[in-house]
């Protein structure tokens, strides 16, 4: 007979610095999607891969592990304990993992990110985002997403409405979230095939799917004359990407527009926004968490 099938746990403990790299590396080591949870308390990482297989898995994947995460030390990262966990689930214990450690979080007061099991009730006139964990990427947790967060309530909370880009949108949780602050129009995309699919079921089940134009598109492809330009851009992305692209990135918006740059390693920020200055924009806004910055920028031509 066939052996069933089991769900299995491969887990690294890290640092919110390593935590990208970390991931990257399970992926690679175990050909699974992994998740992440960073715990806000002990300001430690958690990223998880789960895999479904009849034994544990092969002795080997613990050595490959640990050779990763040596040459991610190497790189100059910290990865922190390093501890890895190899470990049988239950479904039913994966599930009830997330709801023990994912909690909601507000967003200045016009905003409320929950899981759908939380019972947490919206202040008066709380706009309410409901976003489960797993394999989507962008839960509110992360440093540079809630960033990008507070700036689209901001804005939101000007009582102007405004049109609104989202690159690099990931679970799609910023454009639901200005979808919920009545923005329009929203538009967000992905390279990642796999991303803009979940963020297409999370936008279907906040009830805003028909306010947000989600597509799968290349940020080194956008357009240097748009056919439509947007009040609020933001970009969460890798800083030579954001480098790299940033004429394309500014053509996106509309006069007097601004633009959130994220997903940038502290180190890397003064790179960022000499890139962008020399452009003629102008830092407005940052904020510096555990390892990362991230930026609000205006044109500092006055048009």
């Amino acid at each position: 007979m066939k052996k069933s099938k089991t769900l299995w746990r491969i887990s690294v403990a890290t640092t919110l610095e390593a935590e990208d790299a970390v991931a990257e590396l399970l992926e690679a080591v175990l050909g699974e999607s992994p998740s992440s949870y960073f715990d806000l308390e002990h300001q430690a990482s958690l990223v998880s891969a789960y895999c479904q297989q009849p034994g544990p898995p092969a002795p080997g994947v613990r050595g490959k592990i640990r050779d990763g995460l040596t040459c991610i030390q190497n790189c100059g990262l910290n990865t922190g304990s390093g501890k890895i966990t190899i470990e049988h689930v239950k479904p039913e214990d994966w599930a009830e993992s997330w709801k023990r450690h994912f909690k909601p979080i507000e967003i200045g007061r016009s905003l409320l990110i929950k899981p759908s099991w939380s019972r947490r009730r919206p202040k008066k006139d709380q706009a309410v985002v409901i976003l489960d964990p797993g394999l989507s990427f962008g839960t509110g947790q992360h440093p540079t997403t809630s960033f990008c967060l507070r700036e689209v309530a901001n804005y939101a909370e000007k009582g102007t409405v405004r049109s609104f880009l989202d690159i690099g949108t990931g679970s799609g949780i910023l454009a639901i979230a200005a979808a919920k602050l009545h923005y329009q129009p929203i538009f967000a995309f992905d390279f990642d095939p796999e991303s803009v699919r979940v963020a297409r079921t999370n936008a279907k089940i906040n009830g805003v799917i028909k306010k947000i134009r989600l597509t799968q598109e290349d940020a080194t492809r956008l357009r240097l004359r748009p056919a439509k330009r947007h009040d609020l851009v933001c970009a969460n992305l890798i800083s030579n990407v954001l480098v790299a692209e940033r004429k394309r990135i500014i053509a996106q918006l509309n006069k007097g527009g601004t633009l959130v740059l994220a997903g940038i390693l502290k180190t890397e920020f003064e790179m960022v926004r000499t890139a962008f200055v020399t452009l003629g924009w102008e830092l407005v806004g940052t904020e510096v968490r555990n390892e990362w910055q991230s930026g609000s920028f205006r044109s500092e031509k006055k048009d």
